[in-house]
């Protein structure tokens, strides 16, 4: 029977870490204002809903 490998995820972790810290601080600017964009633009939002329209019996 094969055992399955548990993931390592600090390991995962700090690779991650290795591939963020490479980043530029320009690009680590723009990212972070495209997500705060987004958030302000999803705080903002209102969901609407149409009325359904009257059924024919």
């Amino acid at each position: 029977m094969e055992q399955e490998q548990t993931p390592d995820f600090e390991r995962a972790e700090l690779e991650l870490l290795k591939i963020a810290l490479k980043r530029t601080y320009k690009e680590r600017f723009l990212v972070m204002t495209k997500l705060m964009k987004r958030t302000h633009m999803l705080k903002n939002a209102s969901i609407t809903h149409k009325a359904l329209p009257a059924q024919k019996k």
